[in-house]
């Protein structure tokens, strides 16, 4: 008989602490002694560290793990491992090792904890990585994820914040999952939108950051548990401001029918509350206000590339398979931070 878990309220990236409530916390911790070698820290809100050790090789560390958002073991197992693995692709890195992260009930049954641990060797295997050890404590429910180590040329990393003004955006995943995830829970989602959700978040960052390889990428993050807007907000950095063209945004329409019915999550209104005085939306629709607020399970790169190059790129991801798109610009600092309009014709009263 298929092994179940009993779904966990506010699992996946859902159950990240918000943006809000972490920034005071970290804004207080003592920042250490300065060394020249972290070339990137959480001073940066990054998506990871990455400390030198030779001239041409960095190493690129993180971790991620979270309670589960679909009842079977064996994808979420594939889900958790590929959300870890995704910042280290965000950072233009290769993943070398990884340990397991494992909370769960002693009262369990241990074959649903095999199941996760075989889904996520699978995923870190499909990275070119190794599964190196873990560690494991008794919890009163299930959480799972990866400690990741990678490597990437110091001259090669893809910062999140060091975009220019011209640069287009591309994202290379769909949005919506949260908000799919949350229909499923009160059984509201079709099968159909379940199993989409499912294979995206399932599916590695890596090929789509190997392919940005051969491109001039500026900066560069991946879309999770602060929402595209949130996670947009980090990359301009207080430097820029920028347009979202919301008719080419990647989206799953069922979220947007789902969330035209209100199944939305608590973390996307606390993305809401933080990021929305940096955001003016200009006739979008409700449902897509939600779907751009609604905190993303292992979601795809958010991608500054080169104005001159981004069409190529563009091309070559969606000949990849991937459902990517231009979906908005990197302007100079204005009063407004963030534009959503309906497209790339409605003017921008950015300047």
């Amino acid at each position: 008989m298929e092994e179940k878990i009993v779904f966990c309220k506010g699992g996946g990236c859902t159950a990240k602490l918000g943006a809000g409530i972490l920034g005071r916390v970290l804004e207080k911790l003592p920042r250490g002694i300065e060394d020249e070698n972290l070339l990137i820290g959480y001073d940066s809100r990054d998506d990871a560290a990455v400390y030198k050790i030779t001239e041409d090789t960095a190493i690129v560390q993180t971790l991620d793990f979270f309670p589960p958002m679909v009842d079977d073991p064996y994808i979420f197992g594939k889900i958790a491992a590929a959300n870890a693995l995704s910042d280290v692709y965000a950072m233009g890195g290769d993943v070398k090792t990884a340990l397991n992260i494992v909370c769960f009930p002693e009262e369990m049954d241990l074959n649903i904890l095999g199941e996760i641990l075989r889904g996520g060797s699978e995923k870190v295997t499909e990275a070119g990585g190794i599964l190196a050890g873990g560690h494991s404590i008794a919890d009163s429910g299930v959480k799972y994820g990866l400690s990741v180590t990678g490597v990437v040329h110091p001259e090669h990393i893809y910062p999140n914040n060091q975009g220019k003004a011209g640069d287009r955006l591309i994202l290379t995943k769909k949005l919506g999952v949260g908000i799919i995830c949350t229909a499923n829970r009160v059984g509201e989602a079709s099968r159909e939108a379940l199993s989409a959700a499912k294979e995206s978040m399932m599916q590695l960052n890596k090929y789509a950051s190997q392919i940005c390889r051969e491109y001039d990428i500026h900066a560069c993050t991946d879309v999770t548990g602060f929402s595209f807007l949130g996670h947009l907000h980090e990359m301009l950095d207080g430097r820029l401001s920028c347009k979202i063209y919301a008719d080419e945004v990647p989206v799953f329409e069922e979220a947007l029918a789902y969330a035209d019915e209100f199944l939305l999550t608590a973390a996307a209104q606390r993305n809401r509350n933080h990021f929305g005085k940096y955001v003016k939306f200009e006739g979008i629709s409700f449902a897509m206000e939600e779907v751009l607020f609604d905190p993303q399970t292992s979601g795809g790169l958010l991608i500054a590339a080169e104005e001159s190059q981004a069409e190529a790129l563009l091309k070559e991801l969606q000949a990849a398979g991937l459902p990517a798109g231009i979906v908005g610009e990197l302007l100079e600092k204005a009063e407004t931070e963030i534009l959503v309009s309906a497209g790339q014709g409605a003017d921008s009263p950015c300047s």
